[in-house]
């Protein structure tokens, strides 16, 4: 599998979600013996792998510091485990990481078209996660809005499916902004007939120890908690492959 990442860098932003596989204890067996049983690590056996099967299915993970892996090892970021993931499944995915620390949906917005032509086809998903720095900046709704659906645009135009990742604003920033802001994902969902998981942090936002210190991005825990919640919308979201590409691949 070949990785691409992009730079951690500005203000904001997975470990393999496979357990580690130990061999049974065998002792001095007679050479006709059965096999030693393969059990995992919290002593289950284990399970045979899924073959991952069909094309392969690029998937861009396009959003800021909580897709780039802000202070973890790559190894420990959501499109990574998603990958790992999704391939334990039978999935033939390569998720690219197209993560920026620090983006807002502007700056999102000014690298898209070129994320979009460095490909060498268009992506099976295009996976965008953008706004919590908006939120942080205390950018309105209705900008957060404007620049989420020109994205939305570009990539309907170029027939590429996407998976919007929405956030949620916290109660502090009032009622009125509140509401704003959490109905635009809905909203733009709806209008660009795109996926939506309305809040995607929403399986691990009460859970202070699944947080870094600075209470706004996820250890590496809670990626994995992340990825957990999130795998069958992702998976959900992958159109089917043309019927003429299902040959399985190779391992």
């Amino acid at each position: 599998m070949h990785k691409r990442g992009w730079s951690n860098i500005g203000v904001v932003g997975g470990a393999p979600l496979a357990l580690a596989l130990m061999l049974a204890a065998c002792g001095d067996a007679p050479d006709d013996a059965a096999p030693a049983a393969r059990v995992a690590a919290d002593g289950e056996p284990v399970l045979p792998a899924v073959p991952v099967m069909g094309p392969e299915r690029k998937i861009i993970a396009f959003g800021d510091s909580l897709f780039a892996g802000y202070n973890l090892d790559p190894r420990d970021s959501y499109p990574e485990k998603l990958e790992n993931a999704l391939r334990a499944k039978g999935v033939n995915a390569d998720v690219i990481n197209a993560g920026v620390s620090g983006d807002t949906t502007a700056a999102g917005l000014n690298r898209l078209e070129f994320t979009l032509a460095a490909q060498d086809a268009p992506p099976a998903l295009f996976i965008l996660e953008l706004g919590g720095n908006d939120l942080l900046r205390g950018l309105s709704p209705e900008e957060t809005k404007a620049n989420l659906a020109k994205m939305l645009t570009i990539l309907r135009d170029q027939n590429v499916p996407v998976l919007l990742m929405g956030m949620r604003a916290p109660p502090n920033y009032g009622p009125e902004f509140q509401s704003q802001f959490d109905a635009l994902y809905r909203n733009l969902a709806e209008e660009y007939d795109a996926a939506l998981i309305p809040f995607w942090l929403e399986d691990i936002y009460r859970d202070a120890s699944l947080f870094q210190s600075d209470r706004i991005h996820p250890t590496a825990d809670g990626i994995e908690r992340l990825v957990a919640s999130t795998l069958g919308d992702v998976e959900e979201a992958i159109p089917a492959p043309d019927s003429s590409q299902t040959a399985p691949a190779a391992n």
